[in-house]
């Protein structure tokens, strides 16, 4: 059986009616994410901002203008030539941090707040870097910066738009200024580089200097104690081995041996011209003769107090042993030379007052005063021992 006409025309009726149900209800609910706002205006007029969360609004009626971002956001602008003061064209690059604060003013102030943005930022940077020259622009990017939030701070809050931060991300001047800038930086890290070494060597000088200025002081200082010290060792070992002969009582004999084996190191020397024998030699020697069994009394060799016939048993076997040997004896040798010094000295002195020689002051040559006899020959020195008795006086001259 067919449907009737005007059942077919409430089903057509009712499918359209549920359509139009079901779009506007999905027209009137809104679900707006967060961060975000949505502009909705009625009947062509502003009536509200939605919230984010669900919103309801009138179909056909209301109608959402834009959708804003509430989130801050970065913008870099290309590129801007820029003339400083001192005629030099510079590339500046620009990095502007802004958020939307006001959604209303962001889209029924101004068509476009981000080429707005863009444009204030150009010639704000302009006007600032335009009054610095090129090595101001370069060390000045926070005053820069400043001057820039600053004047799109002012110019975007009527737009409801904060400008938080305005950077300059790059400043590029002209390759050939570059290449200057590459060569003066070169020769002023050349320059503090020659300071530095020059610097270095002075305290190395200087260090070295003090190094050693203490080392030859410690030096001297160690000589000097070291001199002090031989000194001391020296002078107690000389008291000592004084103390020692003292201690030992030494006689005659064995002094005079000690002076006769030290004569030849007196003697020997590539410079010794002339030897000059002291006059305690003759003492010496009668002290040696008498060691070895002269007798006492005879010339050269000194009597001491004491000597007896006891010994006559050794000097008898010298004797003996020097006449077989064919050998003179020391004391008739020594009192032999002193006759033979004594002869001579008496004839100088005699030729010499019979030749009218000055020796005697107010006589005219060949003449003596009457009455004064002629003087008597030089008595030669007698003969000194070595040794001194116990309370160091030396003993009595011996005949």
């Amino acid at each position: 059986m067919e449907p009737e006409p005007g059942t077919i025309v409430l089903y057509i009726f009712l499918i359209a009616l549920a359509i139009f149900v079901i779009v506007t209800l999905f027209k009137a609910v809104r679900v707006v994410p967060q961060a975000t706002a949505l502009i909705v205006e009625r009947l062509g007029r502003y009536n509200k901002t939605f919230a984010p969360g669900l919103n309801f609004l009138f179909p056909f009626v209301d109608k959402v203008r834009a959708g804003v971002d509430l989130r801050e956001q970065v913008v870099s602008f290309p590129p801007q030539p820029v003339i400083t003061s001192d005629n030099l064209v510079v590339s500046i690059d620009t990095v502007i941090y802004f958020q939307v604060t006001e959604p209303k003013s962001a889209v029924y102030e101004i068509a476009n707040y981000i080429s707005g943005i863009e444009q204030l930022t150009v010639t704000t940077l302009r006007n600032v870097v335009g009054s610095m020259d090129l090595e101001q622009t370069l060390t000045s990017r926070d005053q820069i910066n400043g001057q820039l939030r600053g004047v799109l701070d002012e110019a975007t809050g009527r737009w409801g738009v904060r400008v938080n931060r305005v950077e300059l991300k790059s400043i590029e001047p002209p390759a050939s200024v570059q290449g200057a800038m590459e060569q003066q930086m070169r020769a002023e890290r050349d320059r503090r580089a020659a300071i530095l070494t020059a610097e270095g060597v002075k305290q190395s000088a200087i260090l070295t200097a003090e190094g050693e200025k203490q080392s030859q002081i410690l030096k001297a200082e160690g000589d000097a104690q070291a001199q002090i010290l031989t000194a001391e060792g020296e002078s107690r070992a000389i008291l000592q081995v004084f103390e020692a002969i003292h201690r030992g009582n030494p006689d005659p004999k064995l002094l005079a041996y000690q002076y006769l084996q030290m004569l030849p190191e007196i003697a020997n020397g590539s410079s010794s011209k002339l030897w000059v024998v002291p006059t305690e030699f003759t003492a010496a020697l009668g002290s040696i003769a008498k060691g070895f069994g002269g007798t006492p009394g005879t010339p050269g060799i000194p009597a001491e107090p004491g000597d007896d016939d006891s010994d006559g048993g050794v000097s008898s076997a010298l004797q003996s042993a020097l006449g077989q040997s064919g050998l003179q004896d020391p004391g008739e040798a020594l009192a032999e030379a002193r006759r033979q010094a004594q002869a001579a000295t008496a004839d100088a002195t005699s030729s010499g007052t019979r030749s009218g020689s000055p020796f005697e002051p107010g006589a005219e040559r060949g003449q003596r005063p009457a009455g004064e006899q002629p003087p008597a020959p030089p008595v030669p020195p007698q003969p000194r021992t070595l040794g001194t008795d116990d309370q160091g006086t030396p003993p009595p001259p011996q005949p």
